[in-house]
């Protein structure tokens, strides 16, 4: 589940390019490097709580443990809103590459958002169910999906690249080319979703012993995978022409690389498995989504109602169809703004990310504030518990004050920035006003909440 939110495939292909163009740079694998470490740093105090905090909010329930009902509260609702918001914008996009996909292979061009809503309806129909379903079907779509990439990666490779294996990728010196600071804060976008190994901890058999290893083997999974893709597409397209072809073509750009060092068949099996990739995306942080609504609902915070298991299917069956028709109405409701479906995607995506970054931060806050403060006496080492969280929280800050100050290069303009973060700000308050009213009105349960 947390692999396929990444979209292995859905990001070399579409993203690297990006990060390319963006940071006018070779040192991209470097960026994933440097990203993968502050996410293990982050995922050293991250698994740790884990052993402690037991029900599965997630950042809510971390940054309530350590920072307090009323702060834990505004990290939920700005949780459930920065999932939400990637959500829509990843489920926009995919209409867009799905109409494009079937007006080439057949001629028919149906508005994107017909492809959109399509794709809210096969999520309803496989979150309604067991959570064994959706990681089968992800499952399949992730070893495709991450078998074709090897493939154009060994082909590459085995072919010497456009100019021989050059490792100037990952020389230092590179770091200092271009945009380095645009190029990482993208590169940390490929990570989101990694954190949702403690939201499926109720479904766990062993979450214990399985949440962590499931954390560490992903940050290091995809760090390797992206960093070892992108030195591959910079060495096939040419190191002293990539960043010119990415910023010229980078839709095609590795689509045309597997047309070039494999074969058009392959290159035609890439683009159908790009359109599964994302919408194992979609599919993958519905589930989270539903997973936060379950926890907030088990506290009496949401209506309990959400929290109402399918006794068929052993799933937050409620929750999910709740979240199917919010998701589908709100779709409706940008298509009826007239806005371009890439716009959405690029508003919301800068929106999550501001929302996500800040989240991590807060949760290696908490991580730090709960073993020096409810749990001084732990047997946890200090490297768990302050030095690794605290590392963490300085490089999370690093990156959040990037996404602040390149805000509108996220969004794609200086009002959009404006309005988004303050709609981000809004979420995070929201959850804040919410629970001083829940303090106010309903004392027994706000006293109640708790992360255990």
């Amino acid at each position: 589940m947390v692999v396929a939110a990444a979209a292995p495939l859905g990001f070399v292909a579409g993203s690297i390019p990006i990060v390319i163009s963006v940071s006018q740079s070779i040192a991209v694998p470097q960026y994933f490097v440097v990203a993968a470490v502050i996410l293990l740093l982050f995922s050293v105090g991250f698994t740790t709580m884990s052993g402690h905090v037991r029900n599965a909010g997630a950042f809510y329930s971390y940054v309530l443990a350590g920072l307090g009902r009323v702060t834990g509260l505004g990290a939920a609702t700005l949780a459930i809103g920065a999932y939400g918001l990637l959500l829509l914008a990843v489920n926009a996009y995919l209409g867009v590459i799905l109409n494009a996909f079937v007006l080439r292979v057949s001629g028919v061009d149906a508005p994107w958002w017909v492809y959109s809503l399509a794709s809210l309806g096969m999520v309803a129909f496989f979150a309604y169910r067991d959570i064994e379903l959706s990681s089968r079907v992800l499952g399949v779509l992730l070893v495709a999906e991450t078998l074709v990439v090897i493939i154009l990666n060994v082909s590459v490779i085995a072919s010497g690249g456009a100019a021989g294996l050059s490792l100037s990728p990952f020389d230092p010196a590179e770091l200092g080319v271009g945009e380095p600071a645009l190029g990482l804060m993208f590169a940390f976008f490929g990570f989101f979703g990694f954190e949702a190994t403690a939201v499926f901890r109720g479904e766990a058999k062993d979450p214990d012993r399985t949440i962590p290893r499931a954390t560490f083997v992903a940050v290091i999974g995809i760090g390797i995978f992206y960093a070892l893709s992108a030195w591959v597409v910079i060495i096939g397209v040419g190191t002293g022409t990539v960043v010119q072809a990415a910023t010229t073509n980078p839709a095609t750009m590795v689509i045309d690389l597997a047309m070039r060092y494999v074969s058009p068949v392959v290159a035609d099996v890439m683009q159908v498995l790009l359109l599964t990739s994302v919408f194992a995306c979609v599919l993958a942080f519905h589930n989270v989504i539903t997973r936060y609504e379950v926890t907030l609902a088990n506290q009496g915070v949401l209506s309990r109602s959400l929290a109402r298991i399918s006794h068929k299917h052993n799933s937050p069956s409620t929750a999910s169809l709740t979240l199917s028709a919010a998701t589908a109405i709100i779709t409706i409701a940008l298509v009826l703004t007239g806005l371009d479906p890439i716009m959405i995607y690029t508003w919301l995506t800068g929106a999550s990310t501001l929302g996500i970054v800040a989240l991590m931060a807060l949760t290696s806050l908490a991580v730090i504030v709960y073993f020096r403060r409810s749990h001084p006496r732990s047997n946890h080492s200090a490297w768990k518990t302050v030095i690794a969280p605290g590392t963490a929280l300085v490089g999370l800050i690093a990156i959040l004050v990037l996404v602040i100050s390149n805000f509108s290069t996220l969004t794609g303009g200086v009002d959009a920035a404006v309005i988004l973060g303050l709609l981000t700000l809004a979420a995070f308050l929201a959850g804040i006003v919410g629970a001083l009213v829940l303090r106010s009105r309903r004392p027994a349960v706000f006293a109640e909440l708790s992360s255990e």
